[in-house]
């Protein structure tokens, strides 16, 4: 195979690798928008923007959602 001058990270020994699959199935109107975003935003790993992304929005949900001694109205006061 050619290299196309991109060199590859090396992932390091510590790293575990990844066994867990997950498929998820998309409507062709959806496959094409984000193959549109991917180009607009020349993201060229989709598997690492799709993972990441989706990670971000569950941590991001899971503090907003983690339980507080005080409800936000009595912690404005």
């Amino acid at each position: 195979m050619m290299n196309n001058g991109k060199k590859r990270k090396k992932v390091p020994a510590s790293v575990p690798p990844r066994r867990q699959r997950m498929v998820c199935l998309l409507s062709e109107e959806e496959a094409q928008i984000i193959e549109r975003y991917l180009k607009h935003y020349q993201i060229t790993n989709k598997a690492r923007w799709f993972r990441e992304t989706v990670l971000t929005f569950i941590h991001q949900k899971m503090e907003e959602d983690y339980p507080t001694l005080f409800k936000e109205h009595d912690m404005r006061r």
